[in-house]
């Protein structure tokens, strides 16, 4: 894949992240959603695209770190399947292709 279709790759990401979830990410989505996520995308693009719509229950954006940290409790132990279902699902709704892969 070259740079420029990996960086259009990275902004639909983004893109359908933003549209399955208008009002941002809810806590209870947010392992799922990153272990998708990890499935598809490098660890940094992971972080990036996570910070682009995660939100802490103070309303700030979710630190790095606390990104970092998410990933690699994800690497420990994997959401449920009716939790990756259930994010999988609400993003095939806006036209995710890899959704289809989290079942």
């Amino acid at each position: 894949m070259t740079e420029t279709n990996h960086s259009h790759s990275f902004d639909s990401v983004v893109n359908w992240l933003r549209a399955g979830y208008p009002d941002g990410v809810p806590p209870k989505d947010y392992f799922p959603l990153l272990a998708l996520l990890k499935r598809s995308l490098t660890e940094d693009e992971v972080v990036r695209a996570a910070q682009a719509v995660l939100k802490s229950n103070t309303g700030d954006t979710v630190t790095e770190d606390e990104i970092r940290t998410a990933v690699a409790a994800i690497i420990d132990k994997e959401p449920n399947p009716e939790e990756i279902h259930q994010v999988a699902s609400r993003l095939a709704s806006v036209g995710w292709p890899l959704a289809a892969t989290a079942r």
